[in-house]
């Protein structure tokens, strides 16, 4: 997903309970035969300045 491509803070990867911020296009993780709409992206918000994680995703969706 393009959108998740160009995210500088958020790292693509499925949540591990941890503290960085994350996001997954869980329709690549589920394969061909998901109901997961392909225009889904699961965000897991970590402890991250929030202003920087607010502009990170305003440049992404720009």
């Amino acid at each position: 997903m393009e959108i998740a491509a160009k995210l500088r803070l958020f790292t693509r990867a499925t949540s591990l309970g941890g503290t960085e911020s994350l996001i997954e296009h869980r329709a690549s993780v589920e394969g061909p035969d998901t109901q997961t709409p392909d225009n889904l992206l699961r965000v897991s918000v970590g402890i991250e300045n929030v202003d920087d994680l607010l502009a990170d995703l305003g440049q992404a969706l720009e």
